[in-house]
């Protein structure tokens, strides 16, 4: 298997600083592109596509072609088609919700960096043993939340995570102080009620309040 990009070199390349992800399950391919410029205008330009809907690849799609500014990546992948189909459809990384070699090794193909899902102590040695030290936390509030962050850390110094999982605007905050956090990744500052009503300012103004505006509309 060639060396994935799969260290924080690796995913803060393509994230350019980018500490808060949102989360996007769409159903609807049309509303793919308002959500992504509302969020851009909120300072949030990092976004992951879930391949949980039949709209997942023309969604990514359609943000990567008329979005340009936003850094759009695919979520909820577990299997090498998966990855091969949304580094067709334009993703520019790859999230699971769990530690997979095969998929690690279909990113190495494409060139995209690979950002797997860890819940514990086992599969967090699992990732290290291919050198993956930048890992998703998941689900992360199942797991113990702040708490498991700071006691998976203790043996794993070198790891750093991306707290994932029922994660929302306060939450957040309070990943986002721990020096073993880089990132967050939830779905609070798009709301499925906004998103059904075309509320764009409501979703701006959550983005802009997860990347530290003034609003504290949180969900």
């Amino acid at each position: 298997m060639p060396p994935p990009d799969h260290s924080i070199s690796g995913i803060e390349r393509v994230w350019n600083g980018g500490r808060v992800v949102p989360v996007l399950t769409i159903a609807d391919p049309s509303a793919a592109i308002p959500v992504a410029r509302a969020l851009g205008r909120g300072g949030i330009r990092v976004l992951e596509i879930t391949l949980r809907t039949p709209a997942a690849a023309d969604a990514l799609r359609a943000i990567t072609d008329s979005v340009p500014e936003a850094i759009v990546g695919a979520g909820t992948v577990v299997d090498p088609r998966q990855a091969a189909r949304a580094a067709e459809a334009g993703a520019r990384f790859i999230v699971s919700p769990g530690f997979s070699a095969d998929v690690a090794g279909a990113c190495a193909d494409a060139s995209l960096p690979y950002l797997p899902g860890v819940a514990t102590a086992t599969e967090i040695m699992a990732a290290l043993a291919l050198g993956f030290d930048r890992l998703k936390l998941f689900p992360a509030a199942q797991v113990g939340g702040i708490a498991a962050v700071r006691a998976l850390s203790a043996p794993f110094p070198e790891v750093r995570f991306c707290p994932t999982g029922g994660v929302d605007g306060r939450s957040s905050l309070e990943y986002l102080a721990l020096p073993q956090v880089f990132a967050v990744g939830g779905s609070w500052m798009v709301p499925p009620d906004a998103v059904a009503a075309g509320d764009w300012q409501r979703i701006e103004a959550l983005a802009r309040s997860a990347t530290g505006g003034p609003e504290t509309a949180f969900a």
